[in-house]
């Protein structure tokens, strides 16, 4: 009993912080339910990538009502994630998972380095044009790099939104609805030998919930940019570290 609630409490701050950057939290939600005595394949991926997607999903929901969703660039970039991902996982790269990570980990903390520094591009994405051109080149390379790797693509989605030059509010709102979509075609693939205890599940999900309820209105209706450029820098190089350290942990085994 004790653990579920220490579990619960956790996945509500990490929902709260993540909802800000519209980052679903599957990269620390799976690991924490194995830590926690899951079985990994079977019950702590999908619980995982359910509660990936009723964050995000959740976060969207607020940012789209408050006009922050960026609907042209985000439906060709998911859906395109969506298409390749698995042309991703069936293709047999001869390089190391291991390597792709740390691409991931160096990609997010530079990117953390740029948000800090208050680094805008010259050119922002801001046409029609420009946006499907960008959500569908992004989408079908970072779909593969996923596929291939095994990993959740939120880490990689907002770093590529800012730097396109969208402003951090705009990059969290969108960054969400691109990653409840990829999610959901994530969590398909695991349902079919997928087992949920429905106490924990239930739990968990009522914390994810209202913690990004929480934490999107916030980021919406209440941050002001340099607070949210410093939210921003520390949770993006929280995850940079994170990716860091699986990948020089895979290198080494």
């Amino acid at each position: 009993m004790a653990k579920a609630l220490l579990t619960i409490a956790i996945f509500f701050a990490i929902s709260f912080v993540f909802s800000m950057l519209g980052m679903g939290g599957s990269q620390l939600y799976i690991p924490i339910l194995y830590w926690f005595g899951m079985n990994f394949k079977h019950e702590a991926i999908p619980l995982g990538l359910l509660l990936n997607i009723l964050t995000s999903s959740s976060a969207a929901y607020t940012y789209y009502k408050n006009g922050l969703v960026k609907v042209r660039l985000a439906l060709p970039f998911a859906l395109t994630m969506v298409v390749f991902a698995p042309i991703g996982a069936y293709l047999d790269f001869k390089v190391n998972t291991a390597y792709v990570i740390l691409v991931f980990a160096i990609f997010t903390l530079a990117s953390a380095a740029l948000v800090a520094s208050g680094y805008k591009p010259q050119k922002k994405v801001e046409s029609r044009k420009a946006e499907l051109i960008l959500g569908i080149t992004a989408g079908s390379i970072l779909g593969i790099i996923v596929g291939f790797a095994g990993r959740g693509g939120g880490a990689m989605v907002v770093p590529i939104l800012l730097m396109s030059g969208l402003e951090p509010k705009n990059a969290a709102a969108t960054s969400s609805f691109i990653v409840t979509i990829a999610a959901i075609s994530g969590l398909l693939g695991h349902l079919p030998k997928a087992h949920f205890d429905p106490v924990i599940t239930l739990g968990c999900a009522v914390a994810v919930i209202a913690g990004s309820q929480i934490g999107s209105r916030l980021m919406a209706e209440k941050m002001k940019p340099k607070s949210v450029k410093y939210v921003f820098a520390l949770v993006l190089t929280a995850v940079g570290i994170i990716l860091l350290r699986d990948a020089i942990h895979l290198l080494r085994g």
